[in-house]
């Protein structure tokens, strides 16, 4: 009597698994770890970033969202430096008067005028309205005709006299002055106040 044949051992699986579940290679074989998720073969990876710095927790407006950027304003007229170009432009008129005058020897009310205008104009346009700027210019205008009335004498004496303008008005300044009283009118005076008037003038218009 034949013994019974027995059936062959089955093969085994090289990784311990069972069979694939579903024709799934990637599924679940028993004894693993951390069984994966169906349809997720691989674990998801993290987001990479886009480069949105509105993306993570940035709030709008961080990064120029919020209300437009408003300018500086402006810097108000400095009185110090308006009361220095009034000197500065006070001291050039008076010399440029002076020139003039003592050239053709003899004085011109618009000459007067323009000094006034460009001591108050220059003083004001650096300074801005202050009083105070207002205030230097029509006085150094007053000054600048002033001066250049000495500084046009002088030349006049220089000239008849043959001596230089240094002398004269550097070494015989008191001199100078007494000739001038002697010499003023009311011409010599109506210049010296056409000089403020136009300072005045010269500060309303660089301000307006």
């Amino acid at each position: 009597m034949s013994q019974p044949v027995q059936p062959p051992n089955p093969p085994q699986q090289p990784y311990g698994g069972g069979q694939p579940t579903d024709g799934n290679p990637y599924a679940q074989q028993p004894g693993s770890p951390n069984p994966p998720q169906p349809g997720a073969p691989y674990p998801p990876h993290p987001a990479a970033p886009t480069g949105n710095p509105f993306g993570q927790g940035a709030q709008p407006g961080q990064f120029g969202g919020g209300a437009p950027f408003q300018p500086a304003p402006p810097a108000r007229g400095n009185i110090g430096l308006g009361v220095l170009a009034a000197l500065g432009a006070a001291i050039v008129a008076a010399i440029l008067y002076g020139v003039i005058a003592g050239s053709i020897e003899r004085e011109i009310g618009y000459a007067a005028v323009g000094v006034g205008f460009l001591v108050g104009f220059v003083g004001s346009k650096v300074g801005g309205s202050n009083p105070a700027v207002i205030g230097a210019g029509v006085v150094f205008s007053l000054v600048a005709v002033f001066f250049g009335q000495l500084i046009g004498m002088s030349m006049i004496v220089a000239d008849a006299l043959h001596v230089s303008f240094s002398e004269i008005f550097f070494d015989r300044f008191g001199a100078l002055l007494d000739v001038w009283k002697e010499e003023a009118d009311f011409m010599t005076y109506l210049f010296l106040l056409l000089g403020p008037v136009a300072a005045f003038g010269g500060a309303r218009k660089a301000v307006g």
